[in-house]
This record gives C-alpha cells, sequence and structure tokens, in this order.
C-alpha cells in the first residue's frame, strides 16, 4: 500500500495513496491502523467503499462506531458539495462538527483540522 506519512506540529496523519478502493469494511480499517501503528488516516473518497455514502447500508455508522472506540480519526478528500442527498448531507456536517471524521475538499483542509 503506497502512502505519505505527513509529521506537524508533533501529530501523524497517514495519508492513504492507493488508486483502488482500500476501505471496503471495519476490517480494512482495522489492519490499516495495526500495520501502521497510526490513529489517523487520510482517504480520497475513491477509494471508499461506495456503500459507505449509501447510508442504509450501515457501513459508514458501522466505521464511525469503530473509529469512536478506537480514536481513529478519519479524514475523506473530495467534492461534496453537490451531494443531494439530505441524510449524506446532514451526515458530513455532523461528523465534521466533531472533526473524528472529517470530509474536506483538500489533503491540506484535513491536516488543518487535525495537527491544530
Amino acid at each position: 500500500m503506497d502512502t505519505n506519512e505527513h509529521r506537524i506540529n508533533g501529530v501523524s496523519v497517514l495519508e492513504i495513496l492507493d488508486d483502488n478502493e482500500v476501505l471496503s469494511d471495519i476490517q480494512d480499517l482495522l489492519d490499516i491502523v495495526s500495520d501502521f501503528s497510526v490513529k489517523r488516516l487520510i482517504f480520497r473518497k475513491e477509494q471508499i467503499n461506495p456503500d459507505f455514502f449509501d447510508l442504509s447500508t450501515g457501513l459508514a455508522g458501522n466505521i464511525l462506531q469503530k473509529a469512536s472506540t478506537y480514536r481513529i480519526h478519519i479524514g475523506i478528500v473530495g467534492d461534496f458539495s453537490t451531494v443531494e442527498n439530505k441524510s449524506l448531507r446532514d451526515f458530513i456536517y455532523e461528523s465534521n462538527q466533531t472533526k473524528q471524521i472529517v470530509f474536506k475538499p483538500t489533503v491540506h483542509d484535513v491536516l488543518k483540522v487535525f495537527c491544530r
């Protein structure tokens, strides 16, 4: 797995660089955290199973719960300005407020949240 580690203000954030889907279920998240010994991750939305963005599947909720339990911070980079589904828009808004799972347009924006 291709990665880039960002270290800012003593905080380590692992950016996943692979072009393919790398986060398809909870076990993928736990494997990455275990393999790289990190608690802050950045994914591009294309690297995440599309079911994550269909809230009716429960995948986003399950990943959020596991992230909360293990204090894992997840940044998801992509254009979310055109999301039409109100439930997903609300989920993105609420997640951004907690700063544990954030949806931002750029890696730089995620790093600003995670490395304050």
